[in-house]
């Protein structure tokens, strides 16, 4: 789950921070930015919203396990 959230984070609004505020080159952390600029905050947004969808489920599935085996 720490995983899918770092990638989001850094995918999502580190990759906008580096884009509006820094001149820094796209690297593979902010990959978004490889786009030209409505497609990148649009695809930021998405990257963010798929994996803290992502951990929700995780957790879901995680707490149903756990659930099960404290049976």
């Amino acid at each position: 789950m720490l995983l899918v959230l770092a990638a989001g984070v850094w995918e999502g609004p580190i990759a906008i921070v580096f884009r509006l505020f820094t001149d820094r080159a796209p690297n593979l952390l902010t990959a978004a930015n490889y786009l030209p600029t409505p497609w990148c905050y649009l695809t930021a947004v998405g990257a963010t919203l798929t994996a803290l969808a992502l951990v929700a489920l995780l957790d879901t599935k995680h707490k149903k396990v756990i659930s099960r085996e404290s049976r």
